[in-house]
């Protein structure tokens, strides 16, 4: 099956090679990576090259899109990534390298996917250098003929084409390992693959970013948590926006220099992450650095409290009412160390099969998760719990939906942000009035009488048709009745048939033993008259 992708990964093994990536790998403190790395060195695109500074962000800009996805997502793991290593993927949240300039202003005026008018009509001003380069599409600044400033997001050209080889590629890795590995089954990889396949086609129509930019603007409208800018004109191609003025989370140091709070700063990002979650149940699913920014306030203000601004809206997240629930209890579950309680709730959801040992597995994930209820979040091995609980998802057959492991992915996010924001952030203390609220709130009966009474006049009108409603449905009783007994008659019909049948067969066997008694009696086994007879019997079988 892979080696239908035989070109590709061969693709992929000589830029590794070309990058001189064995150099980067820590094969002294993962041994398992060792002979990763002898492969690497022994393509002959490493010959004669030596260690590359910035191979890793080389490599993985030549890879593609898929893997400048997943270096963005380690680039909030400084936990578990070299320092080294971190550098050069930070500049992967936005230090892409650009396409030209020339095929973003073809694109932009194009009529059938960018914008359809010329540049100098839509702009009084177009900057030809981007203001920024990411895995999906490029910005550059511009200027309304009115004075607005703007930014002007191009998705990259032909890009579609290799992300769909890639998801190809992945798609048969996740059906080799599912086969092979229990784990693998337990995430339902598959299943993620293609979610995540359709979530990465989707951030290719930016008309789909501009609805989610739009509908998170109008979340938080007037709120002092976070601002999220104004959507001008969109197309599948092109996307127009206000533009802001804001410093990327990551630059912890010019916080400082502002004056800005960062524990509050961190506090209010948690409080942001579980009020989409809960709240508006439309939550920000790729939060790295690159897309996340805080206001630049006046330096004369004497306390000042910044918002988060909310941009690249492309990757959201959504939940069920039922998992939105079960989520929530199941964290409270863990803040309250009730780990017996977490166990019931995932059964009751239909997690596990009814004959998983619940005792022993309630024993595993208070053993594992337990440890880390005390401790800050710069102490929290958030990757590593997150690693042993998919363990005992495997060894216990617990089946994760798919939506899960993307709010899972937002939360290794989240908890990676916190951690370069302000490492002492206690989370739990955060979070546990948060959902406290929220789930009194979702069982308050006073909502509940007030969902009804905003709900009656549907249900009145809905009763309006109940009588034709039930008329239909004894109509449909009664036909499917008289369905059944025409069903019936058939198979009574078919089973005489048969009996009849059967008959014949006996009838018929009974005169040629008989007329074969005879034949011998009078002629002998060698005569014509006994042949006579078997053929004749044969032919009456088959045409009967």
């Amino acid at each position: 099956m892979l080696l239908s992708h035989r070109q590709r990964l061969l693709s992929l093994w000589r830029i590794a090679a070309k990058h001189r990536l064995d150099t980067h790998l820590p094969v002294t403190e993962v041994p398992q990576l060792q002979p990763i790395a002898r492969a690497i060195k022994s393509h002959p695109a490493a010959w004669g090259k030596k260690h590359q500074d910035n191979g890793v962000k080389l490599a993985i800009e030549d890879m593609g899109t898929l893997f400048l996805k997943l270096g963005q997502l380690l680039s909030t793991r400084r936990d578990l990534v070299p320092p080294a290593i971190i550098e050069q993927l930070v500049q992967l949240q936005d230090k892409v390298k650009p396409f030209a300039a020339e095929i973003a202003v073809a694109q932009i005026e194009n009529s059938k996917e960018g914008l359809g008018q010329p540049i100098d009509k839509m702009f009084a001003r177009f900057d030809m250098k981007p203001l920024a380069a990411a895995s999906i599409a490029q910005v550059h600044t511009a200027a309304f003929h009115d004075g607005r400033e703007v930014v002007v997001k191009v998705v990259r050209p032909d890009i579609r084409t290799t992300i769909m080889a890639d998801f190809e590629l992945l798609r048969d890795m996740a059906q080799w390992a599912s086969a092979r590995i229990e784990a693998a089954r337990a995430v339902r990889i598959i299943d993620l693959v293609e979610d995540y396949r359709q979530v990465m086609l989707n951030e290719l129509d930016l008309t789909l970013e501009a609805a989610n930019t739009t509908l998170m603007r109008q979340n938080f409208l007037g709120s002092s948590l976070m601002y999220v800018p104004e959507v001008y004109a969109a197309s599948k191609s092109v996307m127009v926006m206000e533009r802001i003025q804001g410093v990327p989370i990551s630059q912890t140091q010019v916080f400082d220099r502002l004056g800005y709070d960062r524990a509050a700063l961190a506090e209010k990002g948690l409080t942001i992450f579980f009020t989409q979650v809960f709240r508006d149940n439309f939550f920000h699913a790729d939060m790295h650095p690159g897309n996340i920014f805080v206001e630049v306030l006046p330096e004369n203000i004497e306390n000042p409290n910044p918002r988060y601004i909310g941009l690249d809206c492309a990757i959201m997240g959504e939940l069920s009412k039922a998992d939105q629930m079960i989520v929530a209890r199941m964290l409270l579950s863990v803040m309250n160390n009730n780990f017996t309680a977490l166990v019931d709730i995932v059964s009751r959801a239909g997690w596990i099969p009814p004959n998983t040992d619940k005792h022993a597995l309630t024993r595993d994930m208070r053993r594992t998760v337990s440890p880390m209820l005390a401790k800050p979040i710069n102490e929290i091995d958030f990757a590593g719990v997150l690693m042993q609980i998919l363990d005992i998802a495997r060894r216990h057959h617990m089946s994760i939906p798919p939506q899960l492991m993307l709010l899972l992915k937002t939360l290794v996010h989240v908890e990676g942000l916190g951690r370069d924001l302000y490492p002492e952030l206690d989370i739990w203390s955060l979070a546990k009035p948060i959902l406290t609220g929220w789930v009194k709130e979702q069982l308050d009966p006073v909502r509940h009488m007030q969902q009804m009474r905003e709900q009656l006049p549907e249900l009145l009108l809905a009763t309006a048709e109940m009588p034709k409603l039930v008329d239909h449905a004894l109509q449909s009783m009664a036909a499917q009745g008289a369905r059944q007994d025409e069903q019936l008659r058939e198979i009574q019909l078919i089973r005489a048939d048969m009996l009849n049948e059967r008959r014949r067969d006996w009838i018929a066997l009974i005169g040629v033993v008989v007329s074969i008694a005879i034949a011998t009696q009078v002629v002998g086994w060698l005569s014509p008259v006994f042949y006579i007879f078997a053929v004749l019997f044969v032919l009456w079988r088959l045409l009967g």
